[in-house]
């Protein structure tokens, strides 16, 4: 990744600029020089199609194949990224699509290079490698961070840990839960990462100020799980870890950051484009913290609720059905009410005065509620608790328990028959579930197909 070779070769002919008709039916053809990147969205209806002609580029840290047609939907973002130069050809219908010489790639591969002289002084010295966390406001382009550092670093042998600890937009599992994921391949450019055996736990909202205690456990869960992974494997030790956060940085969301650079242990924090947050966490992390401030690209878009909320959709839409719908066959079925315990995480906000003695608000947050199925059940995604059948009472150990416990998958109920005791649920897996107990999420799902 450091020399000029890794980083890409091949040609630097014309200027960045655009021609029609060179690279297809069609087409338009761009001519990128040295350390420019080709910006295009896709909205509506339309599809995209994105061919590398000549010379070598890269999405988000993963290489194009020369001759390849990689196709992108509604919503895409993206950005074609070259160090030498490079001739690419779009197909179909743009928002916008622009070459811009404006961009932080030369400070981000710094940042990369510096981190992998921290594994390399990890392996000489028999110590662990970094671990980074990634923070800012949102729509500041921290996912694409992330996703940068984690694709060079696999380029370069490694093999890193992504730890989500974004709720509304993850990358590892569904919206609404935490989770890690092993990287061993960079990502692909249209489906991302592949999550093959993440470990995920259940949240069930999408902003963390919902239940703030409940967030700061489960990210104590997944550091406490990282560290015991880290143990047992050399290889992911000297890796370390990149931690991607939500974009809530006051308040209580200030002190979730702390938290979470205080239970992983991190050794570099990553600010981008707040100067502000930056100084806050120079002043509060222990002085072997590096703190270090990036300016965000200028190629991040603003999204608005609607687009977070399309995107969440689309990313259970996938989890049952597969990428573009057309890769998976989900299973629908009955389940009987008493064949499963559902319950909820936080019961709601009581008076103080109304609470028992020596019981405090915090106290309640943690707390696991029996949920009676009934008519509003229907279209809530459902998390499948890992939990054993015998486990998880309300209270105590129990509760514990299933806080405690990762996930094995997911659920949505599709209707509900209150006077047959009966829900028909939409699964990935035949029938029977797994596991009994069910927690559910303030998420909805209305499934279309």
């Amino acid at each position: 990744m450091s020399s000029e070779s890794e980083r890409a070769g091949g040609s630097e002919e014309g200027t960045s600029g655009a021609g029609s008709g060179s690279g297809g039916t069609g087409g338009v053809r761009f001519d990128l020089e040295r350390e420019t990147e080709l910006r295009f969205e896709v909205e509506g209806p339309e599809r995209v199609t994105l061919e590398l002609l000549s010379g070598l580029g890269e999405v988000f840290g993963s290489e194009l194949n020369r001759n390849k047609k990689y196709s992108f939907g509604p919503g895409a973002k993206i950005a074609v990224f070259t160090w030498q130069g490079c001739s690419v050809c779009l197909t179909g219908k743009t928002e916008v699509a622009y070459v811009s010489k404006d961009t932080p790639m030369l400070l981000y591969l710094n940042t990369h290079a510096a981190l992998e002289q921290m594994r390399q002084q990890a392996e000489r010295d028999n110590e662990r490698g970094p671990r980074v966390m990634v923070v800012g406001p949102t729509d500041v382009g921290k996912s694409t961070l992330c996703r940068l550092l984690l694709c060079w670093a696999v380029r370069a042998g490694r093999r890193p840990t992504l730890v989500e600890l974004d709720v509304g937009q993850t990358a590892v599992a569904l919206p609404g839960t935490l989770g890690a994921l092993g990287i061993e391949r960079p990502a692909d450019l249209e489906e991302g990462f592949s999550v093959q055996a993440p470990l995920v736990y259940h949240f069930g909202s999408t902003s963390p100020g919902t239940n703030i205690k409940l967030y700061n456990k489960l990210t104590s869960c997944l550091a406490e799980v990282f560290s015991q992974r880290c143990e047992a494997s050399r290889r992911s030790s000297v890796s370390g870890c990149v931690i991607n956060t939500c974009g809530w940085v006051k308040g209580a969301g200030y002190q979730a950051l702390v938290h979470t650079a205080s239970a992983f242990q991190v050794d570099v924090v990553l600010v981008l484009d707040q100067e502000r947050l930056y100084n806050e966490l120079k002043r509060d992390l222990p002085h072997f913290v590096k703190v270090v401030l990036l300016p965000k690209s200028g190629g991040v878009v603003e999204r608005s609720k609607a687009c977070r909320r399309e995107a969440r959709d689309d990313r259970i839409r996938e989890y049952f059905y597969g990428f573009r719908g057309a890769s998976f066959f989900p299973h629908a079925f009955d389940v009987r009410f008493s064949d499963v315990r559902i319950f909820k995480i936080g019961a709601p906000s009581i008076p103080d005065s109304c609470l028992p003695l020596g019981m405090s608000q915090d106290d309640t947050q943690l707390k696991l509620v029996p949920v009676t199925p009934g008519r509003d059940l229907a279209h809530h995604v459902l998390s499948v608790s890992s939990v054993g059948d015998r486990e998880g009472e309300d209270g105590g150990k129990g509760a514990a328990g299933v806080l405690d416990s990762p996930v094995c998958g997911f659920i949505v109920v599709t209707a509900v028959d209150t006077q047959n005791q009966l829900m028909t649920v939409l699964s990935p897996a035949p029938r029977p579930l797994p596991r009994h107990t069910l927690l559910i999420m303030d998420i909805r799902f209305i499934d279309l197909k």
